[in-house]
């Protein structure tokens, strides 16, 4: 099987572009490539969406992008909320009992390893595990976050549950394998796995988006590095993968972008913009 090309070899009207964080836009740095600012103000001028598209809280991406925030969509902790100009379109819950099992299951995993459980929910998230390494790793994705003494007692509806795994979240994704008869369960990073409703995903929420804007596939242009990312590129006319990203990712997008360490989406995008 031939490599996947690294660009369209055609003008391609760009109207809608949708990028994974972490391992994607975001580099090993942690930190949006500089190149990215002003690329973001050319295409809100040229009317071109932009939409972090990204398993982190909407809160924690909103801020992020500042007051450029106002005019771009969000997809946001992995399809389960979808936002456009401060408005928030839809949000996907799971049932409370639903949630209860999945707080049950990561309990039960931790009993056996280095994990904990945050409750994704719609006004903040929650976590009851308490220590420093544990809290710290979590808020770098949940602004708002807050610490309660029992998950199952929060008063919230809950967008997903997501369990970070110190050492490998490959490890820890057989305790929530039952799940997937019933619920989404992405592997969202080496550390991360996220639980939702079955069919909730990055992709879901592009097409409803899209859907929204009156615009075509062939208009959307997405970037991703991971598992979650998946149907995000498939719902996507133009799909790039990011050359460090995982395999599955490579095989399945249409073409593969420069590593996020060399900013490889700010390059893909000055290219398909000039």
């Amino acid at each position: 099987m031939s490599p996947a090309p690294t660009m369209p070899d055609h003008p391609v009207d760009v109207r809608l572009v949708a990028v994974d964080m972490d391992g994607t836009l975001i580099g090993p740095d942690g930190r949006v490539p500089e190149g990215f600012w002003p690329l973001l103000e050319a295409m809100t001028k040229r009317g071109i969406v932009v939409v972090p598209a990204s398993g982190r809280q909407y809160a924690t991406l909103r801020a992020l992008f500042g007051e450029a925030a106002s005019q771009m969509g969000f997809i946001a902790e992995n399809g389960t909320l979808v936002a456009y100009r401060d408005e928030v379109l839809a949000t996907d819950t799971l049932a409370p009992e639903a949630a209860t099992d999945l707080i049950g299951a990561a309990r039960a995993a931790a009993r056996e390893r280095d994990l904990g459980a945050v409750l994704c929910g719609v006004r903040s998230a929650w976590i009851e595990r308490t220590d420093a390494r544990f809290h710290d790793e979590v808020a770098i994705y949940y602004r708002r976050l807050e610490t309660v003494d029992d998950l199952l007692a929060v008063d919230d509806e809950a967008l997903k549950i997501s369990v970070y795994d110190v050492d490998s979240s490959a490890q820890a994704e057989p305790f929530f394998a039952p799940f997937r008869e019933t619920h989404q369960v992405a592997v969202s990073g080496p550390h991360w796995i996220d639980v939702m409703n079955s069919g909730v995903h990055k992709g879901a929420g592009l097409e409803r988006l899209r859907t929204r804007l009156g615009l075509e596939r062939e208009q959307c242009v997405a970037f991703g590095d991971y598992h979650n990312d998946l149907q995000l590129l498939d719902a996507a006319g133009y799909s790039f993968a990011m050359a460090d990203g995982h395999p599955d990712v490579l095989a399945r997008a249409r073409y593969i972008a420069p590593p996020s360490a060399e900013a490889g989406v700010v390059t893909v995008l000055e290219q398909l913009l000039a």
